[in-house]
């Protein structure tokens, strides 16, 4: 059977970047702009205030786990910050380590961040697939996997990026199984829990270059088209022949970049009967013929 969530996590292959071990006390406030990489968020202890794309501050408490795939702009504050325009206070303790806050007071809040890249970024995939936040609460396993990470990172020891990589990968896997699909935005997860939906978009997955259409997911999910069509919308915030016209868009650049076949070989894999069917669709989808694509990865 296909596994959707971990093909996507694997295309997306998450790299390490940093990761940092925080502490803060007093009124503090830190705030990133322009950041446009995966950022990661474990509450070892206390409570803060972090504010994702300008969205509603959320509350975080000790056990609390946060992702987010896709940011811009990020603060983070105590939870009464002190007025904006206020030079932050940040002190780097050791390799890795950071104090916020009036160094002085005492410290009321450990976190541990990190940032990763996507190095098999792909916009189209992300803003499809993947919910805007991921807020996991009371799940020690997953500041465990954090905690690793960080300790990890500081190590300096052989073989190091290769253990960072797998972690990060375990990370988000166990991040978005954990989210509850009431609470994530429409995406891969909601319809991977919704039991009509799913075997349509295991369907997909499991034989990208077969036969697809409206008619035949919704056969699949003994839904009638309308139906299947609404509610696809509805949970993955995308049409089904757009998710799927994604996936395999995604592949194709996946197998581009890794020059894995030839195009017309690739063409194939992904559901197109001749190369150049296939390059009249990538460059609609992509901007540039695939040719030109590999030539730039």
């Amino acid at each position: 059977m296909s596994d959707p969530l971990a093909e996507i996590v694997s295309l997306l292959k998450p790299a390490p970047s940093i990761a940092k071990l925080v502490t803060a006390g007093g009124t503090w406030l830190v705030e990133r702009r322009d950041l446009g990489s995966p950022f990661y968020c474990a509450i070892v202890e206390g409570h803060c205030l972090l504010t994702i794309n300008d969205r509603v501050p959320i509350r975080l408490a000790a056990g609390d786990f946060v992702l987010v795939p896709q940011i811009h702009t990020l603060t983070m504050s105590s939870l009464m910050p002190p007025p904006r325009g206020t030079l932050p206070q940040r002190l780097e303790t050791s390799p890795g380590v950071f104090r916020l806050g009036n160094p002085e007071a005492a410290a009321e809040v450990t976190a541990m961040v990190g940032h990763c890249t996507f190095t098999g970024n792909d916009q189209q995939l992300l803003s499809s697939l993947l919910p805007g936040i991921v807020h996991v609460q009371d799940d020690s396993s997953l500041t465990d996997l954090v905690r690793m990470i960080h300790a990890e990172t500081v190590s300096m020891l052989a073989a190091r990026d290769m253990i960072l990589t797998r972690l990060l990968e375990v990370l988000f896997i166990a991040a978005l199984r954990s989210a509850s699909n009431t609470t994530t935005s429409p995406g891969l997860l909601r319809g991977l829990a919704d039991s009509r939906l799913a075997p349509a978009l295991r369907r997909i997955h499991r034989d990208p270059a077969g036969e697809v259409s409206v008619e035949i997911l919704a056969e699949a999910t003994g839904m009638s088209r309308s139906a299947f069509f609404d509610r696809f919308r509805q949970q993955m915030g995308v049409r089904p022949m757009e998710y799927v016209t994604n996936w395999r868009m995604a592949l194709a650049k996946d197998m581009l970049r890794r020059r894995e076949a030839p195009l017309v070989e690739i063409a194939a894999r992904v559901g197109y009967a001749s190369a150049s069917a296939f390059n009249v669709a990538f460059a609609r989808y992509v901007g540039m013929t695939p040719g030109a694509f590999a030539r730039s990865c």
